[in-house]
């Protein structure tokens, strides 16, 4: 079974369709899978639910989709760095599932180890237990929380090979390896592709099982969100 596609636009060939489930890897700027998301943007998909920590910045990533008005729903932990995202959203122009950080990374391991639901204490006589079950355990409350398990999953990895198989470096390795699981299909772009076998097994993040298709994408831009500097003083 040969995985690798020449582009993002091939790799997501007849994956994309309104309405569809998203899961995009990432933290801020860091790790996202800037090639592939473009990719849906210029795919014209629209009315999608879109899970990620957070939707980037203003004119970068997940944000280029909003600019086209192709998210309908975002699933989030986190969303203070965007101004489009805050727009849309307090016109009621976009809908928005929060989630504490922890609960979301959880909601997706959960769904890619086939586990329905579970219970947690983040949440618990708050905002985020209004219309979800509370059940007792040991004199302790604890709050249902359902997996998520998406129709597309979208990765950006350091290194993987023609099998599949992914490395992550450093802090890009945050939500990308739990959402390469939870997936019906995963497509990841890496920037270095290299042959089956290659890449040590001990150091294997993402098992090629889950990766469906992938791509090379040549050295990933390493934005900063904010740069702040001050001056050196006099040697």
């Amino acid at each position: 079974m040969n995985k690798v596609y020449p582009d993002a636009k091939s790799a997501l060939d007849g994956l994309l369709k309104d309405g569809i489930m998203v899961m995009s890897g990432g933290f801020g700027l860091c790790g996202i899978a800037e090639t592939l998301s473009d990719a849906i943007r210029d795919s014209g998909v629209k009315g999608l639910t879109v899970v990620s920590n957070n939707a980037g910045v203003d004119g970068i990533g997940l944000s280029r989709l909003l600019e086209t008005r192709q998210i309908k729903k975002m699933i989030s932990s986190y969303v203070g760095e965007n101004k489009l995202f805050a727009q849309q959203y307090l016109a009621g122009e976009l809908e928005l599932e929060f989630n504490p950080q922890g609960t979301l990374a959880e909601r997706i391991r959960a769904g890619g180890a086939g586990i329905p639901a579970f219970y947690t204490k983040t949440g618990v006589g708050t905002l985020i237990a209004e219309g979800k079950e509370v059940k007792e355990f040991d004199g302790e409350k604890y709050l249902m929380e359902r997996g998520l398990f998406a129709d597309l999953a979208i990765v950006h990895a350091w290194k993987g090979d023609t099998a599949g198989n992914l490395v992550y470096r450093k802090t890009a390795r945050n939500f990308n390896p739990m959402m390469a699981t939870a997936a019906k299909v995963t497509v990841a772009e890496v920037e270095h592709l290299v042959p089956a076998g290659e890449i040590d097994p001990d150091h294997i993040h993402t098992p090629g099982i889950f990766v469906k298709r992938i791509i090379e994408v040549g050295s990933a831009n390493k934005r900063i969100e904010f740069r702040n500097t001050r001056p050196r003083p006099a040697a």
